[in-house]
């Protein structure tokens, strides 16, 4: 981190009163806490619309019972090895699994696997959440 410099803002009174309650809801500690996070959101939302480096995790429940569902996912996974920094697969249930795949790359590419993955027949939900590689 650099050399910190201080700044200040005016506000409206009624969005700072607002902030200041979805700071308490959220329990983010102060204001300088929640701008800051603010700001990290803002630069890692640029940076995957700029196609940088990121990492992801791709959460999905799917059917393991849907012939030949299992083998995609894991040829899909294979195929982007590069991308794929590992994978956790539980049993919640006699029907159901849940997967959680850890990229890393391009933002559209992860996004393009991303969206591979929870395209296939048999993916009940699934949601990709990118953030940072902790150089942005």
């Amino acid at each position: 981190m650099g050399d910190l410099i201080r700044t200040g803002l005016s506000l409206d009174g009624d969005l700072l009163e607002r902030f200041d309650q979805a700071i308490d809801r959220k329990g983010s500690g102060n204001r300088y806490e929640a701008i800051r996070d603010l700001i990290g959101e803002h630069l890692v939302q640029q940076a995957v619309h700029e196609d940088k480096i990121i990492v992801g995790t791709l959460t999905m429940v799917y059917d393991h019972h849907r012939p030949g569902l299992s083998e995609k996912l894991i040829d899909a996974q294979h195929h982007a090895s590069a991308k794929v920094l590992a994978a956790t697969h539980v049993h919640l249930d006699h029907s159901n699994c849940l997967e959680v795949v850890i990229m890393k790359g391009r933002s559209g590419e992860v996004r393009r696997l991303g969206d591979q993955l929870l395209s296939l027949r048999g993916v009940k939900h699934g949601r990709l959440v990118v953030t940072s590689t902790g150089k942005i």
